[in-house]
This record gives structure tokens, C-alpha cells and sequence, in this order.
């Protein structure tokens, strides 16, 4: 694990040089980013998870997915000045590094790796369930192994056939909530055969729209962060497009109103179309209970398909991710040295130690499913925020350094800088200290600061060996 060469950490990573000097490969294209950047952020816990937002919070659901909405475009607008500027297949990791030192980017990069691979066997597990519903006969884990297989596969071959893969998938995806949005309005313009325009009524009534007081909408604000998970998977990919700097440049910018209008619209149509409080949007989920409100054939089986992309989409982006991101940490020092290797422009040792992990995850939660997996998945619960805070402090480090050396780089450029980073940064605050005021999100906050502490403790420890040596 130590370093071996004169060339700095983050330039090693930016330029993607491995042992030998075989770099990564560039085969993705810019439809194959933007629909990254746009698909990334669609997964079931929208399609499915914002049922019990909804529950809680009551129509006021569409404030608390507008104002996470808003968080969410600023942290992707500080990632996209990040990576145009550098683009890295480690991200925010290398820029931590270069920005804070070499402990945030060890801390920031194996927090995101364990996230990932965590969140690979969260997938694999739903999608599993999902066709054993269809083939009762069938165990779920031979579904599990059959999807690994597939993804480790396929990001095993080449980049192009995961930028492919998440080009279909991500289209899928966004064409079942354009057509449920195009629905929604018609049947709330009351011109859809067989409904009538319901008004306000759903918005108003019932109990008004914050039905649940301020903590409903705490509820269904924490729901809603966490349905945004996935939008860091494109400045990883950027590195290895043909363009990188003009690729995540033209995907950040337009991906961001895009995302705002399917989850906030997609919720606002749920709302005004069935009241909050009915029960179908909990036991069927919120797409399904609308289209069977809308008399739509097969309703729920559609949806499941729908699930099951948006579930295969997320375990493919994240082996993808998990892979890259690993392979930057060893390659700067941070990791195993014998995982550096890259063959045909893929770093396959790290893609085979990605999927394995997330298939370890797998067998822990058919084992130990109340204790092991439970304590992974609490570990994991607040990452994405801890990742997000990493995010907004190096910016904020960054874009001087940016501005006094290199101004060119600023691309893409954060607005108001740095009023709004600031006030990101006080909005991830904010939703970390919200988590204490649920039992759930509580102890998940624990076992992540736990994580959280280790790692940069490791980190630590690692920067000042490192810096006692030379």
C-alpha cells in the first residue's frame, strides 16, 4: 500500500494510468452520460419507497421532494464544476484528496466503494424477489447469482457495454414517468376517458396539506433525500467518455430541471390525483395505485417491470462505480496495490472485488439478516450525506485554488459561489441533525458517524506514515 511513484496521488488518478501504463478506456459517448446523469437518480425507492414519504407527509410531499430537489442540483452542480475541471475516475475522492488531504480522500472513496457495494446486494435481493413473484418454483438466490453474473460480466467486457446497458435502462425508465406524468395531467384536466378533474380536493382536504404537522413533512423530507441517490455515478463515468470535460459539462446541465420534473411532478400528480391517505399508495406503491385509479390494464405487473429496470439499472451503475472508484483509491496508495491492474482499458480486478463484496453482502443477508446485513445497512443509511458534506467542503477549497491557477478549467462554474455552497452545506447539516428525531434514522446516523470515524482514522493514520517516509 505504498506509493510508487513521484507522480502525485490525484494526478495518477485523473490521468487513469495504471501499472504498466494502460489507462482506462474512453467508449462512452455523450447520450450514453446524459442518460446516465438522468437515469442515476431515477430508482425504485421513487417508484416504490415514496409511498410511505407520502404517508407521512401528506400531499406537503411535493415541498419535501422540492426542497431536497433543490439540494440534490446544488451538490450536482458543485460535483460537474469539480469534474470538468479534473476529470477523475475517483471524483469527488480525488479532489477530497487534492483539496483537504489525503485522509478525506480515502475516507470520502471507501465510504462511497462500501455504499455501493452495500446498495449492489440491496438490489440484487429486490430484483430476486421480484421474478420469484413471477416463477414461484424458482429459489431467489439463483436469481441473485444469474443477475451478478450478468453485470459483473458485462462491466467485466467493456465500458461501452455498461454505458449501453444504463443508455436503455435510463431510457426505459424516463419513458415510464413521461408517460405516467402525461397521464396524471390529462386525468387531472379531467379530458382522460373515465375520470374527472379532482381540483384541490386531494390537496386541501383530508386533513389539509401538511396533514402530519412538521414532523410529517420531517418524515417525508429524510424519504425524499435519500430517493436522490445515484447522481455521482456521472462524473465517474465522465472520465471515461470521449469528451469528458464538454460530456459532464453538457450532462450536469441538463439532467437538473429534468429530475426536478419528474420527482416533483410525478408526486404533485400523485397527490392531486388520490388522496394521501389512501391506503393502495402504501400496499401497491404510488404508480401503481394511480394507474389502477386511471383503470390502466395490468397496472401492477407493468410497474413490477418497470422495478425491476430501475433495480438492475442501479445494480449495474453501482458495480460500475464501486469498480472505478476502488481502482482510483489503489491506484493513489489507498488500497490493495495488486487490484491496480488494468487489462483492455477495464479494471477488472476491481470489478470481480466489487460484485464480490456485494455478493458477500448477499449471503450475509440470508445468514445473519437481523444482526450482520442490518448493521451494513445502518452503516450505510446517512453515506450518501456524508458524501455530500465532502462534496461542499472541497469545493469550496477547490474553486479558490481554481480560480487563483487554473480560471480556464471553470467550465462549469457553481452559482453564487460561495452563498450556495454554504447553503448546501448547511442544508446536509441540517438533514443529518433531522435524523436524530427519528428512531430509525437515529441509530442509521450512529453506525454511519461509526464508519465514518474509522475511516478517517485510518486515513489519518495512513497520511502520516506516508508523510514520516518521505
Amino acid at each position: 500500500m505504498t506509493r510508487t511513484s513521484a507522480t502525485s496521488a490525484p494526478e495518477r488518478a485523473v490521468n487513469g494510468q495504471a501499472p504498466g501504463g494502460t489507462d482506462l478506456s474512453h467508449g462512452l459517448k455523450q447520450r450514453h452520460l446524459s442518460m446516465i446523469a438522468l437515469g442515476g437518480v431515477i430508482g425504485a425507492g421513487l417508484f416504490v419507497g415514496s409511498g410511505a414519504g407520502i404517508a407521512a407527509a401528506g400531499p406537503a410531499i411535493v415541498l419535501a421532494y422540492a426542497a431536497s430537489g433543490l439540494l440534490v442540483m446544488l451538490v450536482m452542480r458543485m460535483l460537474g464544476e469539480m469534474a470538468a475541471a479534473n476529470p477523475a475516475s475517483g471524483t469527488f475522492s480525488v479532489h477530497a484528496e487534492k483539496a483537504i488531504g489525503p485522509w478525506a480522500g480515502f475516507t470520502a472513496g471507501w465510504m462511497f466503494w462500501v455504499e455501493l457495494c452495500v446498495g449492489i446486494a440491496v438490489e440484487a435481493i429486490g430484483a430476486a424477489h421480484i421474478m420469484q413473484s413471477w416463477f414461484p418454483s424458482t429459489p431467489s438466490w439463483m436469481w441473485v447469482l444469474i443477475f451478478m453474473a450478468v453485470f459483473c460480466g458485462t462491466n467485466l467486457a467493456a465500458v461501452s457495454n455498461f454505458g449501453e446497458f444504463e443508455f436503455w435502462f435510463a431510457t426505459l425508465k424516463v419513458a415510464a414517468i413521461g408517460i405516467f406524468l402525461v397521464l396524471g395531467v390529462l386525468a387531472i384536466a379531467g379530458v382522460l376517458p373515465g375520470t374527472e378533474a379532482p381540483g384541490a380536493d386531494n390537496l386541501t382536504g383530508h386533513g389539509g396539506f401538511v396533514p402530519n404537522g412538521a414532523n410529517g413533512l420531517v418524515v417525508g423530507l429524510l424519504a425524499s433525500v435519500f430517493a436522490y441517490g445515484g447522481l455521482e455515478t456521472v462524473t465517474i463515468a465522465a472520465a471515461e467518455s470521449e469528451q469528458p470535460v464538454k460530456g459532464v459539462a453538457q450532462a450536469v446541465r441538463t439532467a437538473m430541471w429534468r429530475i426536478a420534473l419528474f420527482y416533483v411532478g410525478s408526486m404533485l400528480v400523485v397527490v392531486t390525483v388520490l388522496p394521501w391517505n389512501d391506503k393502495s399508495l402504501l400496499t401497491d406503491g404510488p404508480y401503481v395505485a394511480v394507474l389502477k385509479y386511471l383503470d390502466i390494464p395490468a397496472a401492477g405487473q407493468i410497474m413490477n417491470v418497470i422495478v425491476l429496470i430501475a433495480l438492475l439499472s442501479a445494480m449495474n451503475a453501482n458495480i460500475y462505480g464501486a469498480s472505478r472508484m476502488s481502482h482510483s483509491l489503489v491506484m493513489r496508495g489507498e488500497g490493495p496495490r495488486f487490484l491496480a491492474k488494468v487489462t483492455g482499458g477495464v479494471p477488472r480486478l476491481t470489478v470481480i472485488a466489487s460484485s464480490a463484496f456485494g455478493f458477500f453482502a448477499v449471503l450475509l443477508s440470508y445468514w445473519w439478516p437481523d444482526t450482520v446485513f442490518k448493521w451494513l445497512l445502518y452503516m450505510t443509511g446517512a453515506a450518501v450525506l456524508v458524501v455530500w458534506g465532502f462534496i461542499a467542503v472541497t469545493q469550496l477549497r477547490m474553486r479558490r485554488q481554481l480560480e487563483r491557477t487554473a480560471p480556464e478549467k471553470l467550465v462549469v462554474k457553481m452559482w453564487l459561489f460561495p452563498a450556495l455552497t454554504w447553503a448546501a452545506l448547511i442544508g446536509i447539516v441540517g438533514v443529518l441533525a433531522l435524523m436524530l428525531r427519528e428512531e430509525d434514522t437515529r441509530v442509521q446516523l450512529y453506525f454511519t458517524a461509526g464508519l465514518t470515524g474509522v475511516l478517517a482514522l485510518v486515513g489519518y493514520l495512513r497520511q502520516r506514515v506516508t508523510a514520516a517516509k518521505h
